[in-house]
């Protein structure tokens, strides 16, 4: 397998390791966007959210629960995002599940910009009634 964070798991790569336990590992984002922009990845290979045993992904944000902490006690960092895209389409773009950590600062030109769909509103009972 060529996956890049299998390798750094394994020790292949390199990386900056914030954390790690027996099922996770947080390391720093080799293109961050803001300081401390941390990826947490399980070490066991999952391709995406959709992959991932229910109890994994708990053990994993677990692990993002403790960064997070980490860096407010530590850093005082109290505003951040915590992301995960899952499949080509969402642009996920290393195919081994992962969730950053992205700290924020005010004025940081880091806004996610999404559009939005009020008249979509009229279909939730139909959209609801699909998962019925």
């Amino acid at each position: 397998m060529d996956c890049i964070f299998c390798k750094i798991v394994q020790g292949e790569a390199k990386s900056w390791k914030v954390y790690e336990d027996q099922r996770a590992y947080a390391f720093l984002d080799i293109n961050p966007v803001s300081e401390y922009h941390t990826l947490v990845i399980p070490k066991k290979h999952y391709e995406n959210i959709f992959d991932i045993p229910e109890d994994e992904l708990m053990k994993v944000m677990t692990v993002v629960k403790k960064v997070v902490s980490l860096y407010n006690r530590k850093l005082g960092i109290s505003n951040v995002q915590v992301g995960n895209s899952s499949g080509a389409e969402a642009q996920q773009d290393v195919f081994h599940l992962h969730f950053h950590i992205v700290p924020r600062s005010k004025g940081d030109q880091q806004d996610i910009q999404w559009t939005t769909h009020k008249e979509w509103r009229t279909r939730f009972d139909d959209l609801l009634s699909k998962l019925q």
